[in-house]
């Protein structure tokens, strides 16, 4: 049984302890939260639990194997970092830190520490991803040719990290399981308008094979859109995560020059 510590209670926590409490292999051990407010939400639904605002409590504890953060972004380094140097497991809400320095470091450390250390990608493990995966896999869709993601709201707006950092993890874990070919290249674009980061971007990035992936995240749009477009040799696919049946269609056609004049 996997003893889990779980830091922050707020917008993410509840969906983490919610999810460990059920698991058979694990159990939540702990609950910590600066906010009285959220551990008064966290007595009400688990009334047996042991809760604290001391976040060291955890990391320390003798009884606990791994620690979950689901903190603002600007935390996730010290908390992550103090409990692997405590010997902990850690599970980090993404994204992993605020920097790509930062991330580097816990990764290192925590192999130096043969401890395991995993960014909560929820969306990998959805049914739409795993089926995505399936029909690339199973070449279904031919040679890639490109991969097209959208996504953008009005709000929420973070306070810490930009928009790339707060919605972009999203779409490069799924672009990077889905193509599984290492990026030769990137290009980002983007601009601040209201609090200070920039709340618009724009992402290319390249593969080898002449696959090209755009990515837009956008905190100023008036709509909600979630959709990717993947486009094959054979088939092509669009997948809308808002839309409650039929999430994914694949499209019967390909892209392919039959004579000179492209027709």
């Amino acid at each position: 049984m996997i003893r889990i510590g779980v830091i922050g209670y707020g917008y993410w926590g509840p969906n983490v302890v919610r999810n460990v409490h059920s698991l058979d292999e694990g159990c939540v051990d702990s609950i910590c939260d600066i906010n009285p407010a959220a551990l008064d939400r966290a007595r009400h639904a688990y009334p047996a639990m042991q809760l604290t605002r001391d976040s060291s409590e955890l990391v320390k504890s003798a009884h606990i194997d791994a620690i979950a953060v689901a903190t603002p972004v600007w935390t996730h380094f010290e908390l992550a970092k103090a409990s692997l140097e405590n010997g902990k497991h850690v599970f980090v809400e993404k994204p992993l830190a605020s920097t790509a320095a930062q991330a580097e470091e816990l990764i290192e450390l925590a192999a130096r520490k043969n401890l395991k250390i995993m960014v909560d990608h929820t969306f990998l493990f959805t049914g739409a991803v795993q089926k995505i995966r399936q029909l690339v896999d199973e070449g279904v869709l031919g040679n890639l040719y490109y991969y097209d993601s959208t996504r953008v709201n009005l709000g929420l707006f973070q306070h810490d990290v930009n928009v790339v950092w707060d919605l972009a993890p999203h779409d490069l874990s799924i672009m990077d399981y889905v193509i599984q070919e290492k990026p030769e290249a990137i290009i980002a674009t983007g601009e601040k308008h209201l609090n200070g980061f920039v709340d618009v971007a724009f992402m290319t990035v390249y593969f080898p094979g002449n696959i090209i992936a755009h990515i837009n995240v956008n905190w100023l749009s008036p709509v909600k859109v979630r959709t990717t477009l993947i486009g094959g040799e054979k088939k092509m696919l669009v997948w809308n995560d808002l839309e409650a049946d039929e999430k994914i269609k694949v499209y019967d056609k390909g892209v392919e020059l039959t004579n000179g004049h492209g027709v």
